[in-house]
Parts: C-alpha cells; structure tokens; sequence
C-alpha cells in the first residue's frame, strides 16, 4: 500500500458508515486540502459500489475539517447495471464538513475515443519547467511535500511578482513517491495547483465552494498535465475549468469549480 493509499483509506463499519483519518500532511496554510477530502471520500464510494470508478462528482464544502478521525456517511441514491448513484457526507464530532454526490461506473481500460477535442493549451516538456518555489514555514504547506509540480513557464510569473494578468495555471503534476495514478489520484489532482487568480495578482486563502468533475478515462502510467483556466472573477467570486491529460495524450478528467476571491 503507498503513503497515498495510507491516507486516503476508508475502513468500513457498516453498509453506510465507514471510517476515515484525514491525514495533516495534505494541507495548504493550515487546510486539508478539498482534492484529498473528495480522494478519501470516494475511497468509500467506490468500495460500497457494485461499480469501480467515480465518473461524476459534486462536492461541497461545508467547513474546513481538521487533520484526524472522521466518517464518511453513504446514501445509496440509486444503483444499476451500469451506475450507481450514492450521496457520501464527511463527518467530524457529529458535524458534516463536506457533501458530494457521486457517480459510479466501470470504465473499460481499452477505451478508445469516438472523437475527441485537442487539449486547451500544449505546455513544454517537463524538464524544460519549473518547480514551485518552497514556500516559508508561515505557509504551513505540507501538501509540497507530497506532489512534484513542474509548472508552465509564464504561468509561474506571479511567484517572482510578475503575474501573467489571465486567469490560468498550467503545470505536470506527480506524486514524490512512486506510484501510477488512478481515479483517486485524479480527485486530488483537480484540486491541486494553486489558485489561478495568482496569476492577475489576487493572492490568499481561496476556499473552493463547489468543485464538480468528471473521470473520462483511466490514466496511462507518468506524469498528468494539467490545464487550468477561469472565465470570471466578479464580487469576491472566481470559477476555474481543469483538463487533465495522461502521458498517452488522453482527457482524463476535467473539473469546475466555484470560490471565493483569496484573502491575504
């Protein structure tokens, strides 16, 4: 079992109960991380499902849970030949701290596309970019620790002070330790680069509100690629749009999410 598998298991009770320690290794400024909560709740998603893979989730988040014991309460929604739909809350000293519904299927690994779109941008090899700079002990980022980002050149201005002024991110993204990435990977990797509102100087704490995504594939071995993007930033509020390609050149997920302005 890796160190991801580690923190992100889900161990049953019951049929719709199962237990969970929210691993603080995983936190940016001193919050768990929303990516590695959906991971550690779909860990009980799928293992109470007739069906393998999360397709479709909807999280909200509530409130920022704090590293340790916590629940993930089910709802089997609907379940059928070919989906299953289950409700799965997290769960903390009797307070529910995130909300998502989610949808299971199989995916086939032989898949090929019928027809598929070019990817929104093409970003250089990953040895022609560059790492995010370690950031201070007032960040109090474990989650650096644990994922190696390697980001698109003019994407990575705003950590010099020379920010692009377009609501983007791109970058690789792997974990330090060794390990091929799967549907549970994939949810922490929607939600794992930076904020891109960095990138029009707008810096801070942006919690997510709502992040919905879709699994298209299962990921070759590598590095994934992603491909971040927003349409709007109005009232305190931002949206991001996240591709996630595998090393084979594939969509595996893409994701949408809605937070607020960062605070510094």
């Amino acid at each position: 079992m890796t160190k991801f598998d580690e923190a992100t298991q889900a161990t049953r009770v019951d049929e719709h109960t199962y237990d969970v320690c929210l691993d603080p290794g995983y936190t940016v400024a001193g919050a768990l991380n929303g990516g590695y909560l959906m991971a550690t709740v779909l860990r009980a998603v799928t293992d109470a499902s007739p069906h393998a893979h999360p397709v479709s989730t909807s999280a909200h988040f509530l409130r920022t849970p704090k590293p340790g014991p916590a629940r993930v309460r089910l709802e089997q929604m609907k379940t059928g030949r070919t989906a299953a739909v289950t409700r799965a809350t997290l769960v903390q000293d009797g307070t529910a701290y995130l909300d998502t519904l989610a949808t299971t299927a199989t995916l086939r690994e032989d898949a090929d596309p019928d027809w598929a779109a070019p990817p929104g941008a093409v970003l250089p090899p990953v040895e022609e970019c560059l790492p995010l700079p370690d950031p201070g002990p007032e960040f109090a980022m474990t989650l650096h620790e644990r994922i190696d980002l390697r980001f698109d050149p003019p994407t990575l201005g705003w950590s010099r002070g020379a920010p692009s002024g377009r609501v983007e991110m791109r970058a690789h993204f792997r974990l330090r330790e060794e390990i091929d990435p799967d549907p549970h990977l994939i949810a922490l990797a929607v939600d794992v680069l930076p904020p891109a509102v960095f990138s029009i100087g707008s810096f801070g704490w942006a919690p997510t509100v709502e992040l919905s995504w879709h699994l298209r594939a299962l990921p070759a071995p590598g590095w994934l690629t992603l491909i971040c993007g927003g349409r709007l930033v109005s009232d305190g509020w931002f949206d991001e749009e996240v591709e996630v390609w595998d090393e084979a050149g594939r969509l595996i997920a893409q994701s949408r999410q809605l937070a607020r302005v960062g605070r510094g």
